[in-house]
């Protein structure tokens, strides 16, 4: 699993990042187009890592993420369009994403081979071959003393490779399809990868487990730029995933400091929106399923997990939570204290950036970016977070709200709130991570196996702190988030808070 680990994939596109970064500080629309133009002969040079076949490849890759990190969409193929097509439309501060969010540049990927099974070296051409016995179809033959599997007899069950005892049998998938839980990675005319924007949910778990960088998504890192350098009044509010992303000893006062240094005028926790929405939650669970109004009640706070049960089982509209996620009840209570500021979320999900183009939501935030895209920020603007720390930390969330952000912790924080403030009413909790887990769950659901429960889904396997967005390894980012949690001066949000109005 590449998760966490610097690799050249990740090392370029925080670089393009940087460079997309400055042009949107330096708001300087009479050089933008040249400035555009430059970024790819600047990344990509004789004195930089080669990291393709060829430096022409890799600067016709780099044009494509600049596009992508500037908001617009990839280039045709089939037709010339000029690299800085539409850039006069996303030269703005208010540029909404446009879907679709995920997409493959073509020019970046190898053509993966699909799934499938192959004899490698490591072959002994064994007495017993339990390969041949246990192939259905017959298609394992011994050639030459080796293993030999006939493709166009193989039905890839892998029973070949579960019994091979030097385990010889090599499975061959795409990384990006692997990583996909709905199967919306497909193959193109040409055999390259193809995201189905039919059935992606936008998670980005292709886009972080393809080892070529062939699939990106789209950026405000140029608009939210050039707003912070315009001097608007732009207030952060940061989802709690964010600690140990940018440094071991980076804690919330060296965050907020530097927030501020790159223009922001005030920093919120998202944990303070994810405290009301545990409490609402746990009133819902209280008022719809312990009654038995609703047969369960499945969570909304994972924009992929809620995109997942709304368009692959329709008919469970009415059971996903309509209470509202931290992002948005966070971004209100902004709202209603600075009616005139924009609010920036800043968290590791890349689906949030397709939430907050809802209509219902566009209104609340106008700005979605990653904790990957945010280093590049800072990068571009000589920020070491480490110089910095601000004289008092963010606004005191809970541990409840906090533990959010790992898998388990939105089902943890809601049932806690039940038994505290519900006593006597029993809840049933059910999670799920991964998409292909979170089908499995809303499948057993629709045929009544989960009647009485509150299921919490999360798209990214490992929570939030497994998002798209992030920086460091999955393991590492869980465990930083518990002693978050565990510092946390209170446990627990009070009753009252559920009784905000924010709707």
């Amino acid at each position: 699993m590449m998760r966490g680990i610097n690799t050249t994939v990740r090392r370029l596109r925080r670089k393009v990042f940087e460079e997309v970064a400055a042009l949107g500080f330096k708001a300087d629309a009479d050089t933008l187009c040249d400035d555009m133009e430059a970024i790819p002969y600047a990344l990509v040079n004789d004195e930089t890592e080669q990291y393709r076949d060829s430096v022409y490849r890799a600067r016709a890759v780099v044009r494509e993420q600049v596009r992508l990190a500037m908001g617009l969409s990839l280039r045709p193929e089939d037709k010339p369009v000029h690299l800085t097509a539409g850039v006069e439309a996303s030269n703005i501060s208010d540029k909404y994403y446009e879907p679709p969010l995920m997409q493959v540049i073509p020019s970046a990927c190898m053509r993966c081979e699909a799934k499938g099974y192959e004899v490698s070296n490591m072959c002994k051409g064994c007495l017993a071959h339990p390969c041949m016995e246990v192939c259905p179809k017959g298609a394992i033959s011994m050639v030459n003393g080796k293993s030999y599997i006939d493709q166009e007899k193989c039905i890839k069950c892998g029973k070949c490779k579960s019994v091979c005892p030097y385990d010889a049998i090599s499975k061959k998938e795409r990384p990006c399809a692997k990583a996909c839980g709905v199967n919306a990675i497909e193959s193109d005319k040409m055999g390259r990868a193809y995201v189905n924007p039919d059935k992606c949910v936008s998670c980005g778990m292709c886009m972080v487990s393809c080892p070529f960088g062939a699939i990106s998504d789209k950026s405000q890192i140029f608009q939210l730029a050039r707003a912070l350098s315009e001097g608007e009044q732009i207030i952060a509010e940061i989802a709690p995933a964010f600690t140990g992303q940018f440094g071991d000893n980076i804690n919330a006062r060296n965050l907020k400091a530097a927030l501020e240094e790159l223009g922001f005028s005030q920093v919120y926790e998202v944990a303070l929106g994810a405290d009301i929405g545990a409490v609402a939650e746990a009133h819902h669970y209280v008022e719809k399923v312990a009654t038995g109004e609703l047969p369960f009640l499945l969570t909304s706070c994972c924009p992929s997990w809620a995109m997942l049960a709304k368009k692959y089982f329709p008919d469970m509209i009415d059971e996903v939570s309509q209470e509202l996620t931290p992002m948005v009840a966070t971004a209100r209570t902004i709202k209603k204290e600075h009616p005139n500021a924009k609010v920036v979320f800043i968290g590791p999900c890349a689906a949030k950036k397709l939430e907050a183009m809802r209509r219902t939501v566009r209104s609340d935030v106008d700005f979605v970016v990653t904790f990957e895209e945010l280093q590049g920020m800072f990068d571009a603007k000589g920020i070491d977070l480490s110089e910095y720390e601000a004289e008092s930390s963010f606004h005191n969330a809970t541990g409840a709200g906090r533990g959010y952000a790992v898998a388990g912790g939105v089902a943890s924080a809601i049932e806690k709130c039940v038994n505290e403030y519900y006593p006597g009413v029993e809840v049933k909790i059910e999670h799920a991570e991964g998409l292909a887990d979170c089908k499995k769950i809303l499948s057993m659901a629709k045929i009544g196996r989960m009647n009485g429960c509150l299921i919490e889904g999360m798209g990214c396997p490992g929570g939030c702190v497994a998002g798209a967005g992030t920086n460091i390894p999955v393991p590492k980012a869980q465990k930083k988030v518990k002693e978050f949690v565990k510092a946390s001066s209170k446990q627990l949000p009070p009753k009252e808070l559920g009784e905000i109005e924010l709707k």
